[in-house]
């Protein structure tokens, strides 16, 4: 699925344009294995010793979140094979992708509200309550971590709490702009048939032709616009400058870095990494399947992430 952007200023028309294509290629960005992982017993010790070190980062992916039942995008079963997620290009300047979009979402985004932390977030919240671990920085959106009681935490990509208006800025609650959906549409969750198994990471579903097709939209309860876009991060748009700024000052104060359940295919996951070698920190990667900054990191512990932060929790004591 791709899109031209069509509008009276050639440039601007360009610019769009790229801007997508840019987006596509990184949502298409295929990692494969370069590096043999570190053998399981000697990756546990190594993580252990970077606890040691001092309170450590924690970057996390999808991968975290797969065993509250929110697919991933890159696995061999991710959803990426089946789906490609909105630019924000789209959201701004294509009305049908909107529409689309919005339609899949009213449907899956109850089913996203019904998920809850498992024991991988927990574990997390116990590192940081004993002093293992300083701040989380999580590419989800799910908002689990939350959920779970993590205290020092950065939603690097924003969270699906509230939906944003691309023309004025006005932000509305999720809930209550959910409610206000439901008021335009009072028939259309009982009329379709919903495969829970199909909800997307970004918390829509595939529907057909017909069924977006009948969906009504809303508006900016400020200004009236139907330009309404999810208050996060998506491929094409940058990380605010204050999401930023914290991002920095967490990897300054950690003693080192562990990313967990990420592939880091994203630049703005994998820059934590090469900020956080830059200053000489040691980096362990732990997850499933391969990943961008494998072949850079100090400690790659190719396993689920859930039985491997059992093994750090039991190796503590916690």
């Amino acid at each position: 699925m791709t899109s031209t952007f069509e509008s009276q200023d050639t440039f601007t028309d360009q610019a769009i344009n790229e801007a997508h294509r840019a987006a596509l290629r990184s949502i298409a960005r295929v990692v494969e294995e370069t590096t043999p992982p570190t053998p399981p017993e000697q990756a546990l010790q190594q993580v252990i010793e970077q606890l040691d070190l001092g309170p450590a980062l924690v970057l996390t992916g999808a991968g975290v979140s797969t065993d509250s039942g929110i697919p991933d995008y890159r696995s061999p079963r991710g959803r990426l094979s089946q789906h490609r997620p909105m630019t924000y290009q789209e959201f701004r300047h294509d009305p049908a992708a909107l529409q689309r979009y919005w339609a899949r979402s009213f449907v899956g985004w109850r089913q996203m509200t019904g998920m809850r932390p498992n024991r991988t977030h927990y574990a997390l919240v116990e590192l940081e309550r004993a002093g293992y671990i300083q701040g989380v920085i999580t590419q989800n959106v799910d908002g689990l971590h939350s959920a779970a009681g993590s205290r020092n935490l950065v939603h690097l990509h924003g969270d699906m709490k509230s939906v944003i208006c691309l023309d004025c800025g006005y932000r509305e609650e999720r809930g209550h702009f959910d409610q206000r959906l439901l008021a335009a549409n009072p028939t259309y969750l009982d009329s379709i048939r919903l495969d829970p198994q199909m909800v997307n990471p970004d918390g829509d579903v595939f529907l057909s032709d017909p069924d977006i097709a009948r969906f009504a939209m809303i508006g900016c309860l400020n200004c009236g616009s139907h330009r309404l876009k999810p208050d996060v991060v998506y491929f094409g748009e940058s990380v605010p400058a204050e999401r930023k700024q914290a991002t920095s000052q967490l990897i300054n104060d950690a003693a080192s870095v562990i990313v967990a359940g990420s592939s880091l295919a994203v630049m703005s996951g994998y820059r934590i990494v090469l900020d956080a070698q830059k200053q000489g920190k040691p980096v362990a990667v732990i997850n499933g399947g391969p990943g961008r900054a494998d072949h850079r990191v100090n400690t790659l512990w190719r396993t689920r992430v859930a039985p491997a932060f059992d093994a750090l929790l039991d190796e503590l004591d916690l």
